[in-house]
């Protein structure tokens, strides 16, 4: 079945059309950073592409605690919190500190798994290109900007399968740019906008990253840390 006007047939075809729109704006020795765990996926086939360098950002959502999908915001690897003040404001601060507390100890775990397998790269004074298989609020993105920031990357441009328009319009007021494929004028979820779009686990995640430490080892080294 083919894919209709602003739909992807998977999180793959989106990383390369991603990257072919990207071609022609790119800085030398970009760093392609994905946001688990969709982003991977398509973040891969944009670092292949560019021949770029790739690294995670681990990055977990704060979904509210009465709808689980909808974010309060969002919690990144060293700590760092982005809330989305629209519908933060409606939780009471203990429950979101709570909610909070369980994210970040999913993301020690995580950030055990992944770094074994993907040190992080050096992004100080280098571009970075944050990718996600789509964007709803933007609170999960607004974070890994953050992180991004405080890496000391020189500039940060977000690219985007597909987003709502109001969302690309703030995520712009955080990021240096932003790429988005499609801004549909309705939005329910970003899923609908893919064929394609199975739920990933942290086995899914490992395989991709396994692929790309595969082809990177035939590279030259690139400025990673073990800091």
């Amino acid at each position: 079945m083919a894919a209709g006007p602003g739909q992807f047939r998977d999180r793959a075809e989106a990383g390369r059309r991603l990257a072919e729109a990207l071609r022609g704006r790119r800085d030398d020795r970009p760093v392609v950073l994905a946001l688990l765990r969709g982003g991977v996926p398509v973040a891969a086939e944009v670092a292949k592409a560019l021949d770029a360098d790739f690294d995670v950002l681990l990055v977990r959502k704060l979904g509210h605690p009465r709808q689980p999908e909808l974010a309060l915001g969002a919690v990144g690897e060293g700590g760092v919190i982005a809330l989305n003040q629209d519908i933060a404001h409606t939780v009471e601060p203990d429950v979101i500190e709570t909610i909070a507390a369980r994210k970040r100890d999913d993301l020690a775990r995580r950030t055990e798994v992944f770094r074994a397998l993907l040190p992080r790269v050096d992004v100080r004074g280098r571009d970075v290109i944050i990718v996600d298989d789509g964007a709803a609020t933007g609170a999960t993105m607004r974070t890994g900007i953050a992180l991004a920031r405080a890496g000391g990357a020189r500039r940060v441009i977000v690219a985007l399968p597909v987003a709502p328009a109001d969302t690309v319009r703030a995520l712009g007021r955080k990021a240096d740019g932003v790429l988005c494929l499609t801004t549909p004028a309705w939005f329910g979820s970003v899923g609908e906008h893919y064929l394609r779009f199975d739920q990933l686990s942290d086995e899914d995640v490992v395989e991709v990253l396994r692929s790309v430490t595969s082809a990177q080892s035939c590279a030259e080294p690139s400025q990673r840390t073990d800091e």
